[in-house]
């Protein structure tokens, strides 16, 4: 019995206890899309093998291609040259639907329970992952198979991003937020060099287990999901985090509407008065025009659309550009690409760092945008003198690219589903980051598309269109950069804590 323990043991257990649930999650929901990426990546990996100069490699002898055909290793329909447009198509048929699902898997996620959301999301990710995969076994060579397998892929994944954006947020609460959320954000790249290791191992063989490996994993992960996700604090009797800093004394405010028992869960604010009795309404889900009514949602939303076209860019093409520009393998290619993602590691953990120091969520993005583009053409033009200088230019690049990136999509997107103007509906917090990913994916849909017309005129002008989308991204912050600098202005006249936007 609680009654029976002095108050210093009681709070070290509950403290304890408190914290290995929350530590426990982070790490179920880092390694769940950390599955969700890996599965991704191997179509970039696997690009450069459908796809190769085969002048160098012997020909069987029962191959009935001609001994002037230079393109007979490649895997058709990819064997054409307009094979940078088909590969574009495929690249395009899952981010497409990616971001035509995320608008509508942000309202289910609001509504039925994450655990079943998520598991089901996974195991169907790994299905089709797998089946594409298996086109290379089945001997598939129609490219309607192809482009249907990612179409439902992308429909599926976008279960993902919602409901761990969702569940993080109901564990842990605004303070230190950009730190946690920057470090758990990692799993993006993580998953990433696991699918590029992964797809090396056996992009120069039966790269249809490039695929097949990662989906199965991402299946197995799936039930290990559905076994030990917990949604909520309350459902293990932890107490709930408190957002945006508000004080103790409203949580046990009685008068206080966003304090009735019923709320407890949705706002994660309050201390359930077990003694309460008598019938009380849920709060109700908050509706797609709702959520884009709050504060900063519009921007950062248009500002990820810009953003993340660049870095899925990267994400798509990267292998493609360092195989054809430095002439290394697919497998090498594939695997010096992971320094981009290794960049977003430190990029993620540092804006979220800056940003929770210097409560300036915009700023930090707009600066990391700024310093972002000179460093793309630099790695364009210098980036490939030797294996040194792409090292170190992949690393700063993929920083500072996938920094505000990580930022957008994580705390600023916990920040405003718990914004204060919901006044404790927390109903929001999936509906928001459906919303802001949804349209920063329409971005990702562009940029691999736009990349693969573009580039036959040459790289040069990938690399000026990833430059003008970056800064159209770093203008769209601009007001809210003004509002933080007003506010850090009043803050320091006035002695007062910062002023929300």
């Amino acid at each position: 019995m609680r009654s029976s323990l002095a108050p210093g043991v009681w709070f070290f257990r509950a403290f304890s206890r408190d914290s290995w649930f929350r530590g426990s999650i982070l790490l179920l929901t880092f390694l769940i899309y950390t599955c969700y990426h890996m599965s991704r990546k191997p179509i970039s990996v696997v690009k450069s093998r459908l796809h190769q100069n085969c002048s160098e490699q012997i020909q069987p002898i029962n191959d009935t291609h001609s001994l002037n055909d230079t393109m007979w290793c490649s895997w058709a329909p990819f064997d054409k040259d307009n094979y940078k447009e088909l590969l574009a198509g495929v690249d395009n048929a899952f981010l497409v639907a990616y971001a035509i699902g995320m608008f509508i898997s942000g309202v289910f996620g609001e509504r039925l329970p994450l655990r079943y959301y998520l598991s089901a999301g996974m195991l169907l990710s790994g299905l089709f992952t797998s089946l594409f995969g298996l086109g290379y076994f089945w001997n598939i060579h129609e490219l309607w198979y192809f482009v249907v397998i990612q179409v439902c892929n992308g429909l599926v994944q976008t279960t993902g991003w919602p409901s761990v954006v969702t569940c993080v947020g109901n564990w842990f609460g605004k303070g230190k937020r950009g730190f946690i959320m920057g470090i758990w954000n990692s799993h993006t790249s993580v998953g990433n060099i696991l699918g590029s290791l992964i797809a090396g191992i056996w992009v120069n063989g039966q790269w249809g287990l490039s695929f097949v490996v990662p989906g199965i994993i991402t299946a197995i992960m799936g039930v290990i999901t559905f076994l030990f996700l917990i949604e909520h604090p309350e459902d293990v009797d932890c107490s709930p985090p408190q957002h945006h800093g508000e004080p103790a004394e409203n949580q046990d405010n009685p008068e206080d509407p966003g304090n009735s028992p019923c709320s407890i869960r949705d706002s994660g604010l309050e201390t359930v008065a077990k003694t309460s009795k008598g019938p009380c309404e849920e709060p109700a889900a908050i509706d797609f025009f709702g959520a884009l009514r709050i504060p900063g949602v519009v921007e950062f939303s248009l500002c990820l659309l810009f953003a993340k076209l660049v870095s899925y860019t990267f994400l798509y093409w990267l292998p493609l550009y360092i195989s054809n520009v430095a002439h290394f393998s697919a497998k090498e290619a594939g695997d010096l690409s992971t320094l981009f993602d290794v960049g977003g590691i430190i990029g993620g953990i540092m804006a979220g760092l800056i940003s929770d120091y210097t409560n300036g969520r915009a700023t930090t993005c707009c600066v990391m945008l700024i310093l972002a583009a000179p460093m793309m053409f630099l790695y364009n033009y210098i980036g490939q003198d030797g294996i040194t200088s792409s090292i170190v230019m992949l690393i700063i690049c993929g920083g500072l690219v996938n920094g505000p990136y990580a930022l957008i999509t994580t705390a600023v997107s916990a920040d405003l589903g718990t914004h204060k103007s919901l006044k404790g509906n927390a109903k929001a917090l999936s509906t928001v980051t459906a919303i802001i990913d949804g349209t920063g994916s329409i971005g990702a849909a562009l940029g691999p598309l736009l990349a693969g017309l573009i580039s036959p005129t040459g790289w040069n002008n990938v690399f000026y269109m990833l430059i003008s989308a970056d800064v159209l991204a770093c203008l769209l912050l601009c007001r809210l950069v003004y509002k933080e600098i007003l506010a850090w202005k009043v803050s320091l006249s006035r002695g007062s804590g910062y002023k929300e936007i």
